[in-house]
């Protein structure tokens, strides 16, 4: 069995102006079929090698794979989309598998515009692909795919969502292989030295509007620290990483587990410097714990303060203040920890005031850096359905965090998108000038901050920078000259299938006492009613945090009896009604009836 995994090639002027970044989905991927016996996989990196559609087809024309696989995020679709493409132009026989986000939740709309897509994995992929695999090689595809968990396919002109593949408990039992990548290609700039995107964790306890992780991933799990250092020990010995980021959506929401991760870094004394994306409430609620966390080679974290206008704050379900949000970048900047401020920028109400007052803000906070991001509503997410006919494009090549998705009512994208450059401009000029150049005391931080500055300026003058160059900006002259190029044959499959799909999937997530096992056994842990509904947390946090139950609870999949569902959390033998959103309606006291829900009962998929 040849298998071949495509990262599809798509850019944009986001996080990629940084350096080149290894993907991370591949090597676990990769890691998880050799330990399931498959271990002739190739692996084409078409965005790092920047490969045109005619060098990517002499590629798969040598290759002769079985199995074509690709991963795609939002604004990535349509590239992996044409990748499988070219596969099946190739090789007409090859079984060609969609992975990722986008596809678990908008996989009916893929199928029916890239019919050439033979199957769709549905969240976590390593199982499924594997099942995947097992059948393909067994000759049981196409004939018995039906019974392969945690895929969509079309079977005529019917779209067909098999039952779910239950989230791996235990993913300590998930080991990357790394070594599936060049790494002469992985490269970030700040620090001159290979980069690696390590997980600690799979999934979110809390409940973001504008965020799908938590419902992509449905629990929460932790691997063990002392493993994760294991794999970083692995990146830096053999390929010569000296810098990585943690990929997860919040490494500090478990703090218990990730003190011990840098403890078990301190202890082994690693050359490596690492960075974070995390809560404002986690950095106020470790202000102790800040000289440990710098000790153990972190260096830079990138603070979700997201919004200036409380407003703005409230409507994405956080529960920060302004005032939390300046501390926690004081307390960083005392610890020697670079300090990078988020701001989403683009809702309803934006204008040009309110971006002037997100750089009275940032010049009054001062952190180290500053990032602008316009506001991007992912069309799976609930904030989606909410904005309703205020979404005009759906062109999701544009979905990119640096292409002004939604138009203020007060001003235009043009006058947007030059306000926000107008902010990049003043703050790193400023910085440029009288920052960074005059750090004393620390040689780490001030080789890093001007590692920084020269990413970003040699973005610039390379126009990719927020994708300028494609934008044809040029300054304040040409903000109403601007082309943002949309797609407007896009529209979003409005059928229902795709409300059906939704709703049984995210009905999971909708309850976390009750559908969680590492939930529900930290529940009765503490002593609690399982039934008992708890109020739903928010990133960012407010006065939320995991407690010790909990958290232990979630490292390496301790819990005693895990469910075998995603919907109710349920065990066991018998069976019981469901509501259409897939919820139990036969709970006893203890909160375990034993049903399966209608997205994991195992008698037939489920057509729609």
């Amino acid at each position: 069995m040849r298998i071949v995994l495509i990262h599809p090639n798509y850019h944009s002027g986001g996080a990629e102006i940084a350096g080149r970044w290894s993907p991370s989905w591949v090597a676990y991927l990769a890691g998880y079929l050799k330990a399931g016996g498959y271990s002739d996989i190739r692996f084409i990196d078409a965005m790092t090698d920047n490969l045109t559609e005619d060098e990517l087809r002499a590629i798969l024309a040598e290759e002769k794979p079985d199995i074509v696989g690709s991963t795609a995020i939002t604004p990535s679709i349509y590239k992996a989309e044409r990748a499988l493409q070219i596969a099946k132009e190739v090789h007409p026989n090859v079984v060609t598998v969609l992975g990722g986000i986008h596809g678990t939740f908008m996989y009916s709309q893929i199928l029916h515009e890239a019919p050439w897509i033979d199957a769709i994995i549905r969240g976590e992929g390593e199982a499924v692909m594997l099942n995947l695999v097992k059948a393909v090689d067994k000759g049981e595809w196409p004939d018995s795919r039906g019974q392969v968990h945690g895929i969509a396919y079309q079977e005529g002109s019917k779209v067909i969502a098999t039952p779910a593949e239950p989230p791996i408990r235990d993913v300590d039992t998930i080991v990357a292989d790394w070594s599936i990548l060049d790494w002469t290609k992985y490269h970030y700039i700040p620090m001159n030295t290979r980069v690696a995107t390590p997980n600690m964790a799979r999934g979110c306890p809390f409940t973001c509007s504008f965020c799908s992780q938590w419902k992509f991933w449905r629990d929460y799990r932790v691997r063990k620290p002392k493993l994760v250092v294991d794999e970083i020990e692995s990146l830096y010995r053999d390929h010569n990483v000296g810098f990585f980021i943690l990929a997860d959506e919040e490494p500090t929401i478990n703090r218990k587990a990730f003190v011990a991760f840098c403890e078990e870094l301190i202890a082994r004394n690693l050359p490596v410097l690492w960075g974070i994306n995390t809560r404002v409430t986690d950095i106020l609620r470790d202000e102790d714990l800040l000289p440990l966390y710098r000790k153990a080679g972190l260096v830079h974290i990138s603070l979700g303060t997201e919004a200036a206008a409380q407003l703005n704050l409230d409507l994405f379900n956080k529960e920060t203040t302004v005032a939390q949000n300046k501390k926690a970048i004081d307390l960083l900047r005392a610890n020697g920890i670079v300090t990078e401020a988020q701001f989403i920028v683009g809702l309803e109400n934006e204008t040009l005031e309110t971006l002037e007052e997100t750089y009275k803000m940032v010049r009054e906070w001062n952190p180290d850096m500053a990032n602008w991001s316009m506001f991007t509503p992912w069309p799976f997410s609930d904030l989606y359905r909410e904005l309703g006919d205020t979404v005009e494009v759906f062109d999701f090549e544009k979905y990119n965090f640096v292409t002004p998705i939604m138009k203020p009512k007060a001003i235009d994208r043009g006058e947007l998108l030059d306000g926000v450059m107008k902010n990049y401009r003043r703050f790193y000029m400023n910085k440029a000038l009288w920052g960074y150049p005059w750090v004393r005391g620390d040689k780490v931080r001030r080789k890093y901050l001007l590692g920084c500055l020269k990413a970003f300026l040699l973005s610039a003058w390379q126009r990719q920078f927020y994708d300028l160059g494609k934008r044809g900006y040029w300054g304040p002259q040409t903000k109403k000259k601007l082309k943002f190029d949309f797609d407007t044959s896009r529209t979003l499959e409005k059928t229902p299938e795709l409300q059906i799909a939704s709703n049984q999937w995210k009905a999971a997530p909708k309850r976390k006492a009750e559908t969680s096992p590492m939930a529900a056994a930290a529940a009765k842990v503490r002593g609690e009613d399982v039934n008992d509904p708890q109020k739903v947390m928010a990133c960012g946090g407010g006065d939320q945090q995991l407690d010790e139950a909990t958290m232990a609870a979630a490292i390496g999949g301790s819990v005693s009896k895990p469910a075998t569902d995603a919907g109710c959390g349920c065990s066991g033998e018998s069976k019981h009604e469901h509501t259409e959103a897939g919820e139990c309606k036969g709970h006893g006291p203890e909160g375990s009836c034993g049903c399966e829900t209608a997205e994991t009962k195992t008698d037939a998929p489920a057509k729609v």
